[in-house]
This record gives C-alpha cells, structure tokens and sequence, in this order.
C-alpha cells in the first residue's frame, strides 16, 4: 500500500510524469522524501533511492528560487546560477503556497496569510530531517551540509532578541527572502523542534571528518536551548501532539546514541506529551465522520505513536537519578496506553470511501505522504 500510495504521489504532484509545472510544497514533500528512502531500505529497489533524491533536486530548483510570479528571478539567496546549486538552501525554501507573499507594509489579513507564500520555520526543520536522512541512507554528506547551512541562514533571520526582553524568541513566517517577518507570533513548538533538529545535524556532522568548521551548530543549539527554558509543551491538537511525541523518541535516541545530557528535558516533554494525549482522549473526536475530520491532522498523531511503541526499549537505557527514571518508565508506560489509536486512524483513512470526501481531497498530497509515514515511518524516525 505504501508502494502505491508513493507512486501515486510522483505522478499527481510531477515528480516522475512530466508537468509543464512540479507542484511541490515543502512539508509534503519532507515528509515524501523519507517515504521514498524507507521503501528503499525496505525493498533495495533503487528507483525509490532516485525518486528522492530526485525529489529533493525538484524542491531546491523550485522553492529555492523566486516564483515566476515574482520581478525577482534566480536564487532567493541571490547567489550565481552555479554557486546555487552548489549552495541552494543558502537562504532558506519557499513554502509553496498558490499566492506570493504580503509586501512589507501591506495589510494583514489573518485568512488570506493561510494561503500566502513565504517562509515557515517548522517546514524548515522538516526539510532538514529530510536531508539529513538522506544523508545517513546513501552516505552522501553534502546533504548534510546542505541542512546546516539552512539550519544556519533561517536560524539567524528567524530568532531575535525582543528590545525588552533578554530572552530570545522566533518569528513564525518570514518572507521569502528571510528580511522581514510576516507573522511575528512564535509557534509553539517551534523551538524544541528546532533544538533537537540542530542537535541530529551537529551529530550527524560530527561523524563526517572533512566537515567544514564553519558548519558547527554549536552557537545556534544554544541559543534553541534559552529559547526553550522555562516553556510549556503540552497541546491538545492532534498534530501537535504528534509532532511532540516524535520530538521525545528523537531526544531519548540522541541521548542513548550521541550522549546528549539532556535526560531532564525528556523528561518535561514526556509529561507534556502525556498531559495532550489525556486531553485528546476526553475530546474523543475520532468517533466523528471523514467531513468533519483532517486527516493530515490525525495521522501526525498516528505517526508521533508509532514513535512511542519504539520508546520504552530506549527508555531503560536513560541515565539519570532514580526518582526520574521511575518518573520516566512510569509516564511513558502512561503513554503506550495510547498507541492503539494510530491503528484505529490508519484503518478509517485506508477506507477508500474516506479518501473521497471533501475533507480529505482538499489536503490530497499532504494526506496521501502522511498516511504512508505512518504505516512505513522507518526514514522518517532516522537519527
């Protein structure tokens, strides 16, 4: 199924059938890359391997440039045509949303900013994982590099430093060329996602010895980790709550791999990931029909679960005083209690009457890449 739903994907969004124009959107197409690299690892078809590769070539020759809508041309990082493709995250990737960004100065409207193009830290950092992954898969560290120079370029134009206050924060959306920002508000995960992203490139990185010194994280992971003291985690949105859980199972394997000291946290993003799921269970809402259901939403759930059925293994390995490690086992075995919901949403949105509704068409490509994670997330939980 997985199979299938992937070269359905290639075909509809331009990747392996010729388009006059590749729809690529970047979220999607993270989360594609590393469905393509589990196929492979799975079966050792090679065309899987291409296809990803192939798909990350698309991504940077597109969103890594002006759109054709735009009186810019070329590179959004303004390098040569030649330095660009050599270095063509230098500056961030376009979202690949269907309309050009808000002009600075222009109005604010909180609707139409949905469907604007524009730069999003959180898609950012799953392109980066999937760069990284590729890395890891066929040995290539150029991808690597590629994910710390972008780890670098946004990380610089998304954090600041507020004019009253001495901790740091992040902007949620730039413009496409990262010089000023369209939603000033910060995501609320964004920070822990960006920490523990920068952690698996430093890591990754540390492990290739030709990598340049000007690459090293070190200096960017410090200031994720202030941004991040003292923040709650806990949210009862599916997607969020996901995304959290995936966030735990990456840490808990950072610190058993690459001995990142960082047992306490885990720690607080295990409880806030317990305090969500108990939320969503009282919400209760996957008993409502496809219509009033996203599926995209749910399976981020689902995906982020089948992180936790990983979890318990690594737990155990933990170091750390008595009292967190009981505190640890105890909630993550909390947690595990959950896990059959990712069977139950998986079931409902491989019913092919569910993937005919509106709900689900009006999200098709994103919908059809995170389904395939979570029944084959191999890749995508890759450290």
């Amino acid at each position: 199924m997985v199979r299938e739903i992937m070269i359905e994907f290639a075909k509809l969004t331009g990747l392996s059938l010729a388009r006059e124009v590749p729809r690529r959107y970047l979220w999607t197409d993270a989360f594609a890359v590393c469905n393509f690299l589990t196929i492979y690892q799975q079966t050792g078809d090679d065309q899987y391997r291409k296809l990803a590769i192939s798909l990350v070539d698309q991504v940077h020759n597109l969103l890594g440039r002006h759109r054709s809508d735009d009186q810019r041309s070329g590179w959004i990082s303004g390098l040569t045509e030649e330095e660009g493709r050599m270095h063509p995250t230098k500056s961030g990737l376009r979202i690949g949303k269907k309309i050009n960004e808000r002009k600075s100065g222009d109005p604010y409207d909180e609707q139409l900013e949905w469907d604007r193009d524009g730069q999003y830290y959180h898609y950012l950092t799953k392109w980066m994982h999937a760069l990284n992954s590729v890395s890891c898969i066929t040995g290539d560290s150029i991808y690597n590099r590629w994910a710390i120079e972008l780890a670098k370029a946004v990380h610089a134009r998304f954090a600041y430093a507020p004019l009253y206050s001495g901790q740091k924060r992040m902007y949620w959306k730039m413009s496409i060329d990262l010089s000023y920002p369209l939603v000033t508000s910060m995501g609320h995960h964004d920070p822990i996602d960006g920490l523990i992203t920068y952690l698996e490139l430093q890591a990754a990185a540390e492990k290739n010895p030709g990598q340049s010194t000007r690459l090293d994280l070190s200096e960017e992971i410090a200031d994720m980790a202030d941004i991040c003291e003292g923040k709650s985690w806990a949210t009862d949105d599916p997607l969020g709550i996901g995304e959290l859980l995936t966030i735990v199972y990456k840490l808990a394997q950072l610190i058993i791999n690459e001995g990142s000291e960082k047992a306490d946290l885990l720690d607080v993003l295990v409880a806030s990931s317990l305090i969500g799921m108990q939320s969503y269970e009282r919400r209760n809402s996957l008993r409502h029909p496809a219509d009033y259901r996203l599926a995209f939403r749910e399976l981020g759930l689902s995906i982020g679960l089948h992180a936790i059925e990983r979890l318990p293994g690594i737990i155990k390995q933990i170091p750390g005083d008595a009292n967190l490690k009981q505190r640890l086992h105890a909630r993550t075995d909390s947690l595990m209690r959950y896990t059959p919901f990712s069977d139950t949403i998986e079931k409902f949105w491989l019913q092919a009457a569910n993937r005919k509704t509106e709900s689900w068409l009006a999200h098709r490509d994103i919908n059809m890449v995170m389904l395939a994670t979570s029944l084959a997330p191999d890749a995508y939980f890759l450290i």
